[in-house]
């Protein structure tokens, strides 16, 4: 099975390059992937292969049977939307929708599933079970395209018992993938803050209420709440005040975010917050709201079967060539999957610094190195049918 699947690896590799290129230079935003949704289903009308769609407006499903099909069933899956970024690569298949870019490798993602489903497709006479190809879009965006496809039954007719998913890493050479078993990455969510005062002529004190000196010890009380969690992550990445050098605003308003690893804390700091937002607007008779968008939660892999994942991870491309990751507080929407199913989350390694792809994820210049492609659509059927 392994050398069959390498050989349709190499067989399909140029189609799947050509794929992901297209996919590349038409990317879409999160809930707007019309076209792109299209154009996956157009791939695999010209395959002959059957596919279920509407999911989460834009999303994909394909059941794929093999032989005994009620024997076993998993799943893969894949996301395809993009990012708002302007795209600064000097590529041919740089994209042609200005502002937009995948710049977190969607593209790949797509891509490698398609090829492992064409692989899978012309192997069916060869492995047991049912194999579901998830094709989500929204990943980048509360509430994302995850949550929405299993609330509408994509794990359902038949039960899907383990969900699979691989994420592109430019860290990591092209060649490699990552696991890491258990809690690998942090919860997401959004905080959004409003401090209210009563804004005057900076030289005349008892005429106005700073809202920006309350704004500024809120941050220092939440860094202090926070700053010896190693478990946790906060940040304030915006503050608009919209003052000048002597004018009080009436108004001051803050974005971060929030990222823990363990749920039960999560809820806990969501209630600490509030505590603190209480005290500060006390302390300056001012009024504080305090919006806490949830996002996504923590991602944790099942153990027993992300080792077995490791292990055939190893068989299929050497020992030497699957490592073990690091938790990161990044986050992903596939932790909804792998609630409500054992499941595990890799990653795909794309970088290569000999050819200059050394850029990270979300940034103008992230790209891999497309030889991955055979890696990703390889490791993913031989997982799908292990």
């Amino acid at each position: 099975m392994k050398e069959k699947i390498l050989e349709l690896s190499d067989l399909f590799f140029d189609e799947i390059v050509s794929i992901r290129r297209y996919m590349h230079m038409h990317p879409e935003l999160s809930f707007q992937e019309f076209e792109t949704s299209n154009y996956i289903k157009s791939i695999l009308k010209s395959w002959d292969i059957h596919y279920l769609d509407g999911y989460a407006n834009t999303g994909i499903l394909v059941n794929l049977e093999g032989k005994e099909p009620s024997s076993r069933v998993i799943a893969l899956r894949a996301d395809f939307d993009a990012l708002p970024i302007l795209e600064e690569n000097d590529v041919e298949y740089k994209s042609k929708n200005e502002g937009i870019m995948h710049a977190c490798g969607h593209d790949a993602h797509t891509a490698s599933m398609l090829g492992a489903l064409k692989i899978l497709h012309k192997m069916k006479d060869h492995w047991r079970g049912t194999i579901k190809f998830i094709f989500q879009p929204a990943e980048e965006r509360l509430p994302g395209g995850a949550k929405q496809m299993i609330e509408e039954g994509v794990l359902e007719n038949p039960n899907v018992q383990h969900v699979i998913a691989q994420h592109v890493l430019p860290e990591l050479e092209v060649g490699k993938v990552g696991f890491r078993s258990g809690i690998y990455m942090a919860s997401t969510d959004e905080l959004y803050i409003s401090i209210s005062g009563k804004g005057g002529h900076a030289a005349i004190p008892s005429s106005y209420n700073n809202p920006i000196i309350a704004s500024s010890e809120l941050v220092l009380d939440f860094n202090k709440f926070f700053n010896d969690k190693a478990d946790a992550i906060f940040a304030i990445g915006y503050i608009d005040g919209k003052g000048s050098t002597n004018i009080i605003p009436n108004e001051v308003n803050l974005m971060g975010t929030f990222r823990a690893l363990d749920e039960s804390f999560r809820l806990e700091s969501h209630n600490h917050m509030n505590r603190i937002v209480d005290q500060v607007a006390k302390k300056y008779n001012i009024k504080i709201d305090l919006n806490i968008k949830k996002g996504y939660p923590a991602l944790n892999n099942d153990i027993q079967f992300t080792l077995n994942q490791i292990n055939k991870a190893k068989e299929f491309l050497g020992e030497k060539n699957v490592i073990d990751l690091p938790i990161r507080m990044t986050a992903e929407d596939f932790s909804y999957f792998a609630n409500a199913v054992p499941s595990c989350f890799y990653r795909l390694g794309t970088g290569n610094k000999d050819k200059g792809l050394i850029h990270g994820l979300h940034t103008s210049k992230f790209n891999i190195d497309e030889d991955s492609l055979k890696i990703g659509m390889g490791l993913m059927a031989f997982l799908a049918i292990s």
